[in-house]
């Protein structure tokens, strides 16, 4: 597993009884909406267990709206999930304009580079803000900046 995937799931592990206390739920109601035993939801929240790579997705899934994870991550986590997952292919969305997370780092006719603020990866996008690809290795994304779009 890469150290960025272990990064991620350690902050999910440390953000967990944050994101449950932001929601009002129980440790029962936690531990069924991510899928495993109070017993394992009790062990992450003392720091004894881990949620590993599926229990650090299906809570930034779920709690995908947590202002917790938004802070830790650098706004929604669903860029960096699939950053992490696809590492560099290519799954394009619309994105929205105006995003205070993000800051431009390159520009061109056809392409925009933008870099999270907290989480320092990268994503490209069309100039009509469709997602391309995301990474965290910028070198990943400029051949694609740099060639012609797709008519």
């Amino acid at each position: 597993m890469s150290d960025r995937r272990e990064e991620f799931i350690a902050l999910c592990d440390t953000k967990l009884r944050l994101v449950r206390a932001e929601a009002n739920l129980t440790q029962e109601d936690m531990s069924y909406a991510l899928g495993i035993s109070k017993k394992t939801l009790v062990d992450i929240e003392k720091g004894r267990r881990t949620l590993g790579w599926t229990g650090a997705v299906a809570l930034c899934s779920v709690f995908r709206d947590s202002d917790i994870l938004a802070s830790a991550f650098g706004g929604p986590t669903v860029d960096m999930v699939q950053a992490l997952a696809l590492q560099g292919r290519t799954l394009p969305a619309p994105e929205p304009t105006g995003n205070p997370w993000w800051t431009v780092i390159a520009e061109n006719p056809a392409y925009i580079i933008e870099q999270n603020v907290i989480s320092q990866h990268y994503r490209l996008l069309t100039r009509d803000r469709t997602r391309v690809t995301s990474s965290f290795d910028i070198d990943d994304l400029i051949p694609q900046f740099n060639a012609q779009p797709k008519e």
